[in-house]
């Protein structure tokens, strides 16, 4: 567990420390799992016409509040396999966990995907974790604690023109819905960035913007479990996230757009 210890000890609160260990664990234990299930055959069911859930999101999912409970926590969960979405969601202290984000990519071979943790207060971030399990990449952050990888902090890039930026994206899963929009605010960005990358999994996109691989991020139609986390994990790195208009963000907004701070006035003016 020794890549908790700097990024723990950079914790500002003494209770959020010992959450903050929790997540981190959890995050493990259920990315050990998702590792050993990526090379068997997987069983494959469809919650859409392309939107899919495996053996690995449910396991994990079980996995990582089990070991919540473990560690003593009785916080209120909302993790996307279990949650009922006809509920409210709890304006209090929640976990949200996306237990395998990138299941796509997970149930093709692809290994790109990651699980998140973040536990949410009144609909903001204190803490988040994201970890890439075939990456071995634990990404970890606390409200004023910083941003690191592996223990080792990190900052978002220094970018300053557009044309020297890489940015990502993703496409919702009801695409048809979205397609004009999607192909408008692409045809709007290609053409002024280096280019542009499609991981599938939004968690990593963010984690990749906190870390300098990325300039920047937008997505729409995403889920509080996509982005809890990873919000706050570019924001502790010093960039910054909003919506499509520029307005403040939570992850229970449906868009976002992530940057290193100096792109973010240019990206908005393209895709808005």
């Amino acid at each position: 567990m020794n890549r908790f210890d700097n990024v723990v000890k950079a914790c500002t609160s003494d209770e959020l420390k010992t959450q903050l260990w929790a997540a981190g664990r959890a995050a493990l234990t259920a990315g050990a799992m998702i590792r050993e299930l990526y090379a068997q055959p997987h069983t494959i069911r469809m919650k859409g016409s392309i939107d899919l859930v495996t053996e690995a999101d449910i396991a994990a999912e079980s996995a990582i509040i089990a070991s919540l409970k473990e560690d003593g926590s009785t916080i209120a969960i909302m993790a996307e396999e279990s949650f009922d979405e006809t509920t409210e969601p709890d304006k209090g202290r929640t976990w949200v966990i996306d237990p395998l984000d990138g299941t796509t990519n997970f149930a093709h071979g692809l290994p790109l995907f990651a699980v998140s943790i973040a536990l949410v207060e009144n609909r903001q971030p204190l803490l988040g974790v994201i970890y890439c399990p075939m990456q071995d990449e634990l990404f970890m952050t606390s409200r004023g604690g910083g941003a690191w990888l592996n223990d080792k902090k990190i900052r978002v890039t220094e970018t300053d023109f557009l044309v020297q930026s890489l940015v990502a994206t993703g496409f919702p899963y009801d695409i048809h819905k979205h397609l004009a929009r999607i192909l408008e605010q692409t045809r709007a960005v290609l053409p002024k960035v280096r280019d542009i990358r499609r991981c599938g999994a939004a968690a990593v996109d963010l984690a990749y913007v906190a870390c300098g691989r990325f300039d920047g991020f937008w997505e729409m139609d995403l889920k509080p479990w996509d982005t809890a986390a990873g919000c706050l994990l570019v924001e502790e790195a010093g960039g910054r996230v909003s919506d499509f208009l520029g307005h403040p963000y939570s992850p229970f907004k449906k868009e976002i757009l992530a940057s290193n701070g100096r792109l973010h006035s240019l990206l908005l003016d393209l895709i808005k």
